[in-house]
């Protein structure tokens, strides 16, 4: 299909969408716990499913096909700004997490700790919004969010000026996406088109990081922002020390965004890997970025809670983390014999373990290869094994592979298929299919382990002489 008409194919996907979002969206009103059944027997139920369905299939087709022949980058950014119009005048699509912020703002506003207590504790005015697990649990961003939100409650007062100042955060971080995305991968040999279109056309931006308005497009923004101005200046002090800044101010959003400062630290470095280079340039990222996360803490009057806040994410449990399938594959089949057998501590605690080696070892790798690809490595380990995966979580390493040399087709496909994961109230349908959902994510796991071991071994054997 041309290009223009792709264009107008995805922007009629988005306006069914904002119109799903209208009908049935994540509204203040909804009921906390729905189903899909529940939705469909609904107002509205059949129409915003399938709005939902066919709008969502729409953006992803025209996504999809032109992953590989973007004509320029103006092009790009003209259809990206056109299918995200719509997602600005909508309620919150897919997520309740906005007005979870609000409540946390409230709650900074007020005086009170976010990181130690929850929001029911003001109580928040907004508090019938919000699931019932989070009420009580502490929040698990970082401090400029929580300040940000405390500023945004203070700004407006109400819950829906607070919903569409979340937004327009979500656009600043979009935009940060889009003005530093072609830089980077400029410095990477790619076509800047074709990586804004990977990251900023996916279905997951105008869903989630715009009409969801969540705080991940702030984060992705800044943490684009760093790597961009380290690999625009190696071996500079000063950018060097801007790009900590940035990736500092990414993790003060939220604090996985951490996992890149070593990679850039690499990346920082004129010439071949030393341990005295590494210092000398890769020390000014670390230091700046440590220095801002600390500063910006304190700043804000709070502590470091925000980490043990990270924790309350293992409240959610859905087989799209490969840890929890495992967890509940095995709960599943000891069921079978009459004996109950709860996994699921057990294996989130070797996902959290085999993670922190995962990325160790990508680390060392990348000591003489590209930083930036296991940089998005990386990330995609993060959200990999961490005891919980959203959609959304999935733009963190997307933003980076998509600027690398690597022409890896996986990372679309997991964005593609995420896509189709949330209905339009924010039900996540992982909920409602652990069978055979996570059986089949845990047969994945062990054909991925099975390969990887298999890699391993070839590439440990001698090339035989000829």
């Amino acid at each position: 299909m041309p290009h223009h008409l792709l264009r107008w194919t995805g922007l009629l996907g988005s306006v069914m969408l904002a119109v799903a979002a209208v009908l049935g969206g994540a509204l203040p009103s909804s009921p906390l716990r729905p189903t899909p059944v529940s939705i469909w027997q609904g107002p509205n139920g059949p129409q915003v499913l399938a709005l939902w369905l066919v709008g969502t299939g729409l953006l992803a087709w025209a996504w999809w096909s032109l992953r590989d022949r973007v004509p320029s980058t103006r092009w790009a950014l003209v259809t990206i700004g056109i299918w995200l119009l719509p997602m600005l005048v909508t309620p919150p699509l897919a997520s309740r997490d906005a007005y979870a912020y609000a409540c946390q703002g409230a709650s900074y506003a007020a005086g009170i700790n976010p990181y130690e207590q929850g929001v029911s504790a003001l109580p928040c005015p907004w508090l019938d919004t919000i699931s019932y697990i989070w009420r009580d649990t502490p929040a698990p961003y970082g401090p400029l969010f929580v300040a940000l939100a405390g500023a945004v409650v203070k700004t407006v007062g109400t819950l829906e000026g607070s919903v569409v100042l979340f937004r327009l955060l979500a656009v600043v971080g979009v935009a940060l996406i889009a003005w530093a995305l072609p830089a980077l991968a400029r410095r990477c040999g790619v076509a800047p088109q074709r990586a804004l279109w990977l990251v900023l056309a996916c279905p997951l931006v105008p869903v989630h990081l715009i009409s969801g308005a969540h705080n991940d497009a702030l984060m992705v923004g800044l943490l684009v922002a760093g790597l961009a101005v380290v690999a625009a200046r190696p071996g500079r002090p000063l950018p060097l020390l801007g790009g900590g800044l940035l990736l500092g101010l990414a993790a003060a959003i939220k604090v996985t965004a951490l996992v890149v400062v070593p990679f850039a630290a690499l990346a920082a470095i004129v010439g071949p890997y030393r341990i005295r280079a590494l210092v000398r340039d890769g020390g000014w990222v670390v230091g700046a970025a440590a220095a801002t996360l600390v500063v910006v803490t304190f700043a804000a009057g709070l502590d470091f809670g925000f980490v043990a806040g990270l924790e309350q994410g293992g409240l959610a449990i859905a087989w799209t983390s490969p840890p929890t399938a495992v967890g509940q594959t095995i709960g599943q089949v000891t069921g079978l014999f009459g004996v109950h057998v709860d996994a699921l501590p057990v294996t989130r605690a070797i996902g959290v373990a085999v993670l922190l080696v995962v990325l160790v070892w990508l680390w060392w790798r990348a000591r003489d290869r590209d930083p930036y690809w296991h940089a998005g490595l990386a990330l995609t380990a993060t959200v990999a094994l961490s005891p919980i995966f959203h959609p959304w979580y999935w733009i963190w390493p997307l933003a980076v592979l998509a600027a690398t040399a690597y022409q890896a087709r996986w990372f679309l496909v997991v964005a593609l298929v995420s896509a189709f994961t949330v209905l339009p109230d924010g039900t996540g349908l992982p909920r409602y299919t652990k069978m055979p959902g996570a059986p089949l994510m845990t047969l994945f796991v062990i054909v991925v382990a099975v390969r990887l071991v298999r890699s391993a071994r070839a590439a440990r054997e001698p090339v035989p002489a000829d």
